[in-house]
């Protein structure tokens, strides 16, 4: 058996219907129940879902005590019951008008009653102020230690987050889209995909403090983007610097037209081939032959 070998032989159809299952499962999530629904049943379900959850649609993030949105929930972010996003409560026919929108998990004999972020040391859950886990503790608010002879009441973690804020200083944000708008946070497209929550595109994957956007760090100010290049920075930054001489003082946009220059004289040195490679990008860029 060990040495026996099998040959897969697809249609020419296979790709497309592979991307359509992966399309279908975005689309209905665990709706289905493990179930694929019949063709007349999912477009059935897309008629019925899709326009609510574009116009009812949930923003989630962990939020600092400074508002920087540290973690962006997406569908397959954890909750602190162990369930995934998706498996929580997220399309509403009506959203409710006063109060905080409840967002309870779907998983079977689950208690917990809303959706509640907790960051991972890693792989592991972090640990509570009384040395215990996060999964050791309730799945109700506030959350206290089941282990037994512990007298933990509440879940509280001294966990640090990239931000340098601790981790029982953030709280789970959950608000509409008009409520995102009002505070200048990046929205994205109308997508038809369950539990997006908060990822509007593939910046939304990075920690706050990487994010360039106004639901992170925001966008850095010209003299830091164009500050000059010293020793202690990245040596591939520090190559550019050597092009213009000592004298020079030289930002990350002059390096970028430095790279131009020598892409185009001819010069071989192994050690310059990034930098070449870089300008060639850059004068093809500025032609329109790659888009931005």
């Amino acid at each position: 058996m060990e040495n026996e070998e099998f040959h897969l032989k697809l249609g020419a159809d296979a790709a497309k219907n592979v991307d359509a299952y992966f399309e279908y499962r975005k689309i209905v999530g665990d709706d289905d129940g493990g179930n694929i629904m019949l063709p007349a049943e999912y477009e059935a379900y897309k008629r019925r879902v899709i326009p609510q959850r574009m116009k009812n649609r949930l923003f989630v993030s962990w939020e600092a005590p400074s508002g920087m949105a540290c973690k962006q929930v997406g569908p397959e972010t954890l909750c602190f019951c162990t369930h995934r996003y998706r498996t929580h409560v997220t399309d509403f026919e009506t959203l409710p008008e006063n109060g905080p929108i409840r967002q309870r998990c779907r998983s079977k004999g689950c208690k917990c009653a809303s959706f509640h972020y907790v960051p991972l040391n890693g792989t592991q859950p972090i640990r509570c102020g009384c040395k215990h886990y996060a999964d050791d503790h309730s799945t109700k608010h506030p959350y206290k230690c089941t282990k037994s002879g512990c007298h933990c009441v509440i879940f509280k973690s001294s966990y640090t987050c990239g931000c340098g804020s601790a981790t029982h200083e953030h709280r789970t944000v959950v608000e509409t889209k008009s409520e995102r708008l009002a505070r200048g946070r990046p929205v994205g497209m109308d997508v038809p995909y369950a539990a997006m929550g908060g990822i509007t595109g593939f910046s939304s994957l990075a920690e706050g403090y990487m994010r360039l956007d106004e639901s992170g760090i925001g966008r850095l100010p010209e003299s830091q983007l164009n500050q000059p290049i010293t020793d202690e920075d990245h040596p591939f930054l520090r190559m550019y610097k050597d092009l213009e001489g000592p004298s020079q003082v030289v930002g990350p946009s002059k390096a970028i037209a430095a790279g131009a220059r020598v892409a185009g004289s001819g010069v071989n040195d192994p050690q310059l081939s990034a930098v070449k490679k870089a300008g060639q990008f850059a004068r093809k860029q500025s032609k329109g032959k790659i888009e931005p």
